[in-house]
């Protein structure tokens, strides 16, 4: 099928609401690692704070066209923004750069975009929209990109259970050492249980920026497709399936869409698509003059719109590494949702509670492939349920006389551990779970032997409650068991 280009021009940086930076981090690493790029770009780096001396006259000239007004302060007490490009002035304590990288040991970056639009109406500091690991192994010349979902319900330091992506707004938002993009690395690196070195960020503006100079994004449509430019006076673009060439306004709107069957899922394999696209253009020598004729202009937006803890010699450094490592080499994976339970939050929100050693077992393909997987993920659902060993509190809303006892014993017998038959202060319904503390396989366990929906499932946790997990039986229970 032939392929087909795909503009989306003209470009004019308006406010975005949403950063994936992923798709910019993946091409900039690679990108700075030319060394077209080493004298003008090791002159005009900025994206690390507290570097010593001033840039050159020449690297002051503006970032970009867009609003540059000094922000306000917003309702959380961080400021807020009046326009994409305008960095909001820290507040947050400095955050002492990590130990320069030795060359030899893994190095494992969290790339977080942010949602701008909390910024734009006034409620303080952005959530982020997307969060992926990067991380490249320059002994083993291997690479791993782990995308996170943003609903995903975790326990962030400091503040208790939440969704991933209010990391960044609490860390921002309460002045803490590092801000947003400081915890918010802590919480994906508490997640998937491996050290995260550094983290970065950055604007859509940029991203475009860049596509649209390595000559756009090749991407393979497998299922129509309708895309909404961000910006006002563009249509929608519907894409069939086939090969195309997309440019950054049109690459953007491909990543960030969520209208196909999978949801996020779907939206991480496109994001996974970008990201490989982008790689391939930027290590394909046929691309550098029309990168090394844009660099100026890159310069400048680079610096603009991008934030990280990583210093510039130890980006170049991984700039070089990671142009060495072949395609077939990078392993790719996303938290999925065969690895998390669908569920509600105290509040009502969906939420995606994570399998914690299904996601163990993912972050092993990815950090250590062909080594032996995290043993618990392989277990049979009723062995997982039993090695959680949640206390489990049986309430009997349904009606129907003995039908807690019946059930308890039916529970009691595959192993359960069932402290507690009784009435229920709350009357759902339909048939409930409750989980206080954090037992994703006893509720999964549960969800399928009681043929209990998603939405079925409430989560309220409370480390003082007398039971880990509450069943409360409504209107037409049975007993699990005959």
């Amino acid at each position: 099928m032939p392929e087909k280009k795909v503009n989306a021009h003209p470009v004019i940086f308006l406010r975005l609401r949403l950063g994936q930076i992923i798709l910019l981090a993946v091409g900039l690493t690679l990108a700075i690692g030319g060394f077209f790029f080493l004298q003008n770009f090791t002159a005009c780096w900025r994206l690390t704070s507290d570097l010593p001396g001033m840039p050159p006259e020449k690297c002051n000239a503006p970032a970009a066209t867009g609003p540059q007004s000094t922000p306000e302060p917003g309702t959380e007490g961080t400021p807020a923004a009046t326009g994409i490009f305008s960095t909001p002035s820290a507040s947050a304590p400095a955050l002492d750069l990590p130990p320069a990288w030795d060359g030899a040991s893994r190095v494992t970056v969290l790339l977080i975009g942010l949602d701008y639009r909390d910024w734009e109406i006034g409620e303080g500091a952005p959530r982020s929209d997307t969060m992926i690991v990067l991380t490249i192994d320059p002994v083993s010349k291997t690479g791993g990109i782990l995308t996170v979902p943003r609903d995903l319900w975790v326990n962030i330091p400091g503040f208790g259970y939440g969704k991933i992506n209010t990391a960044y707004s609490l860390g921002e938002g309460n002045d803490l050492p590092g801000g947003g993009g400081e915890l918010a690395r802590k919480t994906v690196e508490n997640v998937i249980g491996v050290p995260i070195q550094h983290y970065a960020q950055v604007d859509f503006a940029t991203f475009e920026a860049f596509i649209d100079a390595v000559g756009g994004v090749k991407v393979e449509v497998t299922e129509a497709i309708e895309l909404d430019p961000i910006g006002g006076g563009y249509d929608h673009v519907i894409l069939q399936p086939g090969r195309y060439t997309l440019d950054g306004r049109l690459a953007l709107a491909y990543a960030r869409n969520r209208s196909t069957s999978g949801n996020d899922v779907d939206r991480s394999a496109r994001q996974m698509q970008v990201i490989m696209g982008i790689r391939e253009r930027v290590i394909n020598p046929t691309y550098w003059p029309g990168i090394a004729a844009n660099a100026p202009t890159l310069y400048q937006e680079l610096s603009a719109g991008i934030k990280t803890t990583m210093s510039f010699d130890d980006a170049f450094r991984l700039g070089l590494l990671a142009r060495e490592i072949p395609k077939e080499n990078i392993q790719q994976g996303s938290i999925d949702y065969t690895m998390v339970l669908i569920a509600k939050s105290p509040d009502g929100l969906d939420i995606l509670v994570p399998l914690p050693d299904k996601i163990r077992e993912l972050r092993d393909q990815i950090f250590t492939p062909g080594e032996m997987l995290t043993p618990m993920a392989q277990g049979e659902p009723v062995a997982l349920m039993q090695a959680e060993g949640a206390r489990v509190s049986i309430l009997n809303a349904a009606g129907v006389t003995g039908l807690a006892a019946k059930t308890g014993e039916c529970l009691t017998g595959q192993g359960m551990n069932v402290v507690h038959v009784g009435d229920p202060t709350e009357w759902p319904a339909s048939t409930i779970l409750i989980d206080h503390s954090g037992k994703p396989y006893t509720l999964k366990y549960l969800m399928q032997l009681m043929n209990v929906a998603p939405n079925q499932v409430r989560i309220r946790f409370d480390p003082n409650a007398a039971a880990d997990v509450e069943i409360i039986l409504g209107p037409g229970a049975v007993s699990p068991c005959p």
